[in-house]
């Protein structure tokens, strides 16, 4: 059970970075933002292989 809690981080801090790609895309720093998207990508692969 306490393992399963950094899969359930890792999925809250792709949530997080997803917020900051909104803002930042309607802010108008597209390459700030896609940059927030690709980490968030690598943060819900993580939570996923680590959860599996």
């Amino acid at each position: 059970m306490d393992q399963q809690w950094v899969g359930v981080l890792l999925l809250g801090v792709a949530g997080f970075l997803l917020g900051g790609v909104y803002s930042t895309w309607r802010g108008g720093s597209r390459v700030l933002a896609v940059a927030f998207g690709l980490a968030a990508l690598v943060a819900v692969g993580g939570a996923v292989a680590w959860l599996v």
